[in-house]
C-alpha cells in the first residue's frame, strides 16, 4: 500500500505538472543542454512537440546544428529528441537523460590543417568532461537511428559516405569510459563496429587512453587493443589483427587496385604488435598468413602520398603457384606462345620491398630447397633477386626485372645454375625434354613486349650451358652411324630411337630479334662426337639445324667415320634425319653407278636404254624432227633477215 501510495502521488504530481509546466522554459533548457554537450547551435525549423506523461520527452522536428563561426549546418536531423530525467522533473528542473536523433545528415569536412568543421564539437565535450568544469555533462548517451555521414578531405582527394547508420554513443558521468556500438552501411557491405575507451576525456583532449575497437565485414573483419593519443598527429600502439576470406575482394571494396591477373590472394589472416604514428604503421612479432602460407617477421606500412610495404619475413613452406596460375607463357596448343596482352596496372600502385626466406618452395612444377629472396617493386618497375635457391639439384642464383612502359613490359633476366640435373631444368625453363646429365647453366636475356609471344619476338642476349655424364634422348648416333657406314642406303631402321650418351656438352648460344644461334655446340661421348650449326626460332619454337656425327678412332678401330645430318621441326618434337646426297655417295653400288655416268659414252648409253624401256625416244622423235626441220613462210623470212 505505500508503495501504491507513492505511485500514485507521482502520476498525480506529473499530471499536475504537465498541466502547469513552462514549455518555453523548458524548451530553452533543453538547447542550453544541448549547446553546452556538444558546442553547437541548435537551430529548429520545425515543430516542437513535448510530453510529460506517460513519456517524458522534447521533440524536434528538423533540426540544424551547427557551430558558432559556420554558416552551414555540420548536423541536420529530422526528429531530435531529449528525453528528460523524471526526479528532478518533477521538481521542476529540466535534465536531459539522453538523446535520440532520426534521420540525421552528417556532414564532416576537414581542411588542409587536419582540422574539421566537428573540432569545436570535440574541443567543447573534452571540456564539458573535465573534472570541475563549469558546464558539467548533462546528458550521457546520444542514440542515432538511420543515419547518414558524408566525409570529404579535398586534400587528399577522399569522399566518402555511410548509409543506414544505427549507432549508439554513451559516456556514463559514473565513469570516465566511452563506448559506441552500432552498424553502418559503407560500399554495399553492412559493416558491425564497436570502439571503447577506458579515458573518454583524455582521449578527446590527446592524451594517452586505452581503446578497443572492432570492425567486421564480410570482406574484412579488423581489430585492435591498444592504446593511442593524439597530441601533434595520431599514435597508436597495441595488438592488431585483420581476417579476410579473400584478400583480393577486401583490397577492391577499400578502393585499392588489386593485384593483376585473377590467382591468389585468397585467404589472408595477420596478427602482429602494431605502432602507428601519423600515416606509417610498424608492425612486429608478425604472424601472416595468405593462400595457406604462413610467415613470420616484420613488417612496416607507409602512405606518404604514395603506398610503401616494406617487409622481412621467414616461413617453412611457400606455394607461389597461385599467383602464377593465370599467368601463361604457352598457348592451350602447347604449341605457340601465349599472345594475350600483359595486365601491368598493379604495377604503379604501390611500393613494395621484400626480404622473404623459405625452408622449401614451390613454383609450379618446380620444387625448391632453402630459398632466399628479394623483391623490390617502385615507380612501376619490378627486381626480383634470389640469393641462393636449392633448384633441380643444384644451386640458382640470379635476377629478374620487369619495368612498365605504357601497356609495353621490359623484361630482364640474368641467372646462374650450378650442378643442376638437366632434365629437370630443361624441361621446366625451356621445354626441352631430350636432355639428361648435370651441369652448369648461365642465362643473361632481354626482351621487351606487350605478351609472352611479344617478348618471344623480342628476345636478346646469350645462354651457356656445360654439362657432363648425361644423354641426349631421341637416336643413338653410335648405333646409327656403325649401320649406315656398314649400308648407307639401308633406310629401314628407326632413327628416332634410344639415346646418345655423352661425357661432356658444350652449348653456346647468342639470342638476337627472337632467333637463336648456335655459336659452339659440341657433344663428345665415349664412342661419337656431335657438332652443331645453326639457328632456332623462338617465335616459332623450331629448330633449323645442321651437324656432323662422327665415330671415334678407338671405337671404329682407328678408322673414323663422319657423317651430316640435319634437325628440323619442333623443339618438343624435331626430326632429325641424315644428308642422303652423303648416303648416296658412299654407297658401293651406287658410287660405282655414279663414276660410270662420268664417261659422256656410258652416260648417253644409259639414257638410251632408259628411253627404250619408258618409250621416250618415240615420242622424242617426232618432236627433234620438227626441230631440226627447215622453218618456211613469212615468220622464218623475218627471223632469217634478223639473223643475218
Amino acid at each position: 500500500m505505500p508503495i501504491a501510495a507513492l505511485f500514485g502521488l507521482a502520476v498525480i504530481g506529473l499530471v499536475g505538472t504537465s498541466w502547469f509546466l513552462n514549455r518555453d522554459a523548458l524548451q530553452r533548457a533543453v538547447e542550453a543542454q544541448i549547446r553546452a554537450v556538444t558546442g553547437l547551435e541548435l537551430v529548429v525549423n520545425g515543430n516542437i512537440d513535448v510530453s510529460v506523461f506517460p513519456g517524458s520527452y522534447v521533440s524536434f522536428h528538423n533540426v540544424g546544428l551547427k557551430g558558432a563561426e559556420t554558416v552551414d549546418p555540420a548536423l541536420q536531423v529530422d526528429v531530435l529528441t531529449a528525453n528528460l530525467r523524471l526526479l528532478p522533473l518533477l521538481l521542476r528542473r529540466f535534465e536531459i537523460a539522453d538523446v535520440m536523433m532520426l534521420r540525421p545528415h552528417i556532414h564532416v569536412v576537414r581542411d588542409a590543417a587536419g582540422e574539421s568543421n566537428w573540432t569545436p564539437f570535440v574541443e567543447t565535450i573534452a571540456k564539458a568532461m573535465t573534472p570541475g568544469a563549469e558546464n558539467q555533462v548533462s546528458f550521457s548517451e546520444i542514440r542515432i537511428q538511420d543515419g547518414e555521414l558524408n566525409y570529404e578531405d579535398g586534400t587528399n582527394q577522399i569522399s566518402e559516405k555511410l548509409g543506414d547508420i544505427d549507432l549508439s554513443l554513451a559516456w556514463p558521468s559514473i565513469s570516465r569510459s566511452f563506448a559506441a556500438t552500432g552498424q553502418f552501411d559503407w560500399r554495399g557491405e553492412r559493416v558491425d563496429g564497436s570502439i571503447s575507451a577506458a579515458d573518454f576525456a583524455a582521449l578527446l583532449s590527446g592524451d594517452r587512453s586505452g581503446l578497443k575497437a572492432r570492425l567486421a565485414s564480410a570482406p574484412l573483419k579488423v581489430a585492435f587493443d591498444g592504446t593511442v593519443a593524439n597530441r601533434t598527429s595520431v599514435m597508436m600502439e597495441g595488438v592488431a589483427t585483420m581476417d579476410s576470406p579473400s584478400l583480393r575482394n577486401a583490397l577492391r571494396w577499400m578502393g585499392q587496385a588489386p593485384p593483376g591477373g585473377g590467382g591468389g590472394f585468397g585467404r589472408f589472416a595477420l596478427k602482429a604488435r602494431a605502432n602507428v604514428v601519423g600515416g606509417s604503421v610498424a608492425l612486429t612479432n608478425v604472424n601472416v598468413e595468405l593462400d595457406g602460407n604462413v610467415a613470420e617477421g616484420v613488417m612496416t606500412y607507409a602512405n606518404n602520398g604514395r603506398q610503401t610495404l616494406q617487409a622481412t619475413l621467414a616461413a617453412g613452406n611457400l606455394d607461389f603457384t597461385p599467383y602464377i596460375s593465370t599467368f601463361r607463357l604457352l598457348a592451350s596448343g602447347q604449341r605457340d606462345w601465349n599472345r594475350q596482352l600483359f595486365d601491368l596496372s598493379s604495377l604503379s600502385t604501390t611500393d613494395l620491398d621484400m626480404r622473404l626466406s623459405a625452408a622449401k618452395v614451390t613454383v609450379g612444377p618446380s620444387k625448391l630447397g632453402r630459398t632466399a629472396l628479394g623483391a623490390n617493386l617502385r615507380g612501376g618497375a619490378l627486381a626480383l633477386s634470389v640469393g641462393e635457391a636449392q633448384m633441380f639439384g643444384g644451386i640458382a642464383k640470379g635476377s629478374f626485372a620487369i619495368a612498365r612502359s605504357d601497356a609495353v613490359a621490359d623484361v630482364r633476366a640474368q641467372f646462374q645454375f650450378t650442378d643442376v640435373d638437366l632434365q629437370a631444368c630443361a624441361s621446366e625453363l625451356f621445354g626441352i625434354n631430350k636432355l639428361s646429365g648435370r651441369g652448369n647453366l648461365g642465362v643473361s636475356l632481354t626482351a621487351s613486349g606487350s605478351s609472352p609471344f611479344g617478348l618471344a619476338s623480342s628476345l636478346d642476349g646469350s645462354a651457356t650451358l656445360n654439362g657432363h655424364d648425361g644423354a641426349i634422348a631421341g637416336f643413338n648416333v653410335e648405333q646409327l652411324l656403325r649401320r649406315l657406314e656398314k649400308r648407307p642406303l639401308s633406310g629401314g631402321g628407326n632413327f628416332r630411337s634410344g639415346s646418345t650418351p655423352y661425357d661432356n656438352l658444350n652449348i653456346s648460344v647468342k639470342f638476337s630479334d627472337g632467333i637463336a644461334t648456335a655459336e659452339d655446340i659440341r657433344v663428345e661421348g665415349p664412342a661419337a662426337r656431335i657438332t652443331l650449326t645453326g639457328t632456332a626460332s623462338v617465335p616459332s619454337r623450331e629448330y633449323d639445324l645442321k651437324g656432323v656425327a662422327s665415330l671415334t678412332a678407338a671405337s671404329s678401330g682407328g678408322k673414323a667415320y663422319d657423317l651430316p645430318f640435319v634437325v628440323q621441326g619442333p623443339w618438343d618434337d624435331p626430326l632429325i634425319f641424315p644428308d642422303p646426297d652423303i648416303l648416296i655417295r658412299r654407297s658401293p653400288g651406287a658410287a660405282q653407278l655414279l663414276d660410270s655416268l662420268k664417261d659422256t659414252k656410258a652416260r648417253d648409253a644409259v639414257r638410251g636404254v632408259l628411253d627404250r624401256l619408258t618409250g621416250g625416244g618415240a615420242r622424242q622423235a617426232p618432236a627433234d624432227a620438227a626441230a631440226s626441220a627447215p622453218a618456211t613462210g613469212p615468220a622464218a623470212a623475218a627471223d632469217n633477215a634478223k639473223s643475218n
